[in-house]
């Protein structure tokens, strides 16, 4: 199995930045691809990011491509989300996550984090 724990959300300033972090604890976490969603209020989960075990290949959503990085540790089990040039609109619950492959991670998670808080004021 594995763990997911979310840390670094927080408030920012639009035009902030902040880092998401998301350990990891089980014996098969670098096998997994791993990444992030977000829900807003009033909205649907959305894809974030994903990072493939390797690290190699990532995919990201259209709305943070050029904003957002992510990256991923497995020496130190943790996995990255940087945020750059953040907006209110990304303001939202961001979940780690953890799926079998990059191909599989939208609709096949295998674990979820708790979330962390993130909020863009204007």
């Amino acid at each position: 199995q594995v763990q997911l724990v979310e840390s670094g959300g927080g408030l920012v300033q639009a035009g902030g930045s902040l880092r998401l972090s998301c350990a990891a604890s089980g014996r098969t976490f670098s096998s997994y691809a791993l990444g992030w969603f977000r829900q807003a209020p009033g909205k649907e989960r959305e894809f974030v990011a994903a990072i493939d075990s390797s690290g190699a290949l990532t995919s990201r959503a259209e709305s943070v491509k050029g904003r957002f990085t992510v990256s991923r540790n497995n020496a130190k089990n943790t996995v990255f989300l940087q945020m750059n040039s953040l907006i209110p609109e990304d303001t939202a619950v961001y979940y780690c996550a953890a799926a079998g492959s990059i191909v599989r991670f939208r609709n096949e998670i295998d674990y979820w984090g708790q979330g962390t808080q993130v909020t863009v004021s204007s």
